[in-house]
């Protein structure tokens, strides 16, 4: 599929065995970013989770008849939003690390999850925002590839402080127009379920009362 929505069988496809390899590669890959705090997802000479992400899509791009112009525009991130916010916690104030990566617009809105862990960070939310793209256009999804993340390990909050965190993170998104049912629309992820995405839905609908 082309930026412009048109269909190209031929771009950024490869054959079944090398498509296989890549899934399973990019399934580790996934898997090992978000393991818990002290676990090296990547050794020295390995490349990390973006970078791979990157290689990989150039390995498949040989495939396509697309230029390299529209390869470029294709592979680069649209949007990375990054926000800190404080947080109160046991009467200390912990600053709180969020992200939001649309890494394609050119089929609205963006979806794709928001997770909690430890171990988020820029390049793995603009990596998983990619990798989003690229799976909605191989299955024709009209959708944009998007990712958020928020640095917390959920286990060691409690759940008032979790909805305090959520909510927060939420209002940093509607006041940067990165979420909305036609902008970006998020999901459940790692540390994440039906609970905080509920908390996500009544903070945008108190801003946006007229919104669906």
């Amino acid at each position: 599929m082309r930026l412009d929505g048109s269909r190209d069988t031929n771009c950024i496809l490869v054959n079944s065995r090398k498509t296989g390899a890549l899934a399973r590669s990019l399934g580790v890959m996934s898997a090992r970013s978000h393991s818990t705090v002290g676990y090296q997802a990547t050794e020295d000479d390995e490349p990390k989770f973006l970078q791979a992400v990157g290689m990989y899509f150039d390995r498949a791009a040989k495939y396509s008849n697309a230029t390299a112009e529209t390869l470029k525009h294709i592979k680069a991130t649209d949007s990375v939003l990054s926000v800190t916010f404080p947080v109160e916690k046991d009467g200390k104030t912990v600053m709180i690390r969020g992200y939001r990566s649309q890494h394609s617009r050119h089929r609205l809105p963006c979806k794709g999850g928001i997770r909690f862990s430890s171990a988020v960070d820029l390049q793995e939310v603009e990596a998983l925002s990619a990798l989003m793209t690229y799976k909605c256009a191989v299955v024709d999804v009209p959708f944009g590839g998007g990712k958020g993340g928020i640095m917390i390990n959920p286990a060691e909050w409690t759940e008032a402080e979790l909805e305090r965190i959520t909510r927060r993170f939420t209002l940093e998104l509607c006041q940067k127009n990165f979420i909305g049912p036609g902008v970006d629309v998020p999901a459940p992820d790692v540390g994440t379920g039906a609970r905080e995405m509920g908390w996500i839905a009544d903070t945008y609908r108190n801003f946006n009362p007229q919104d669906v």
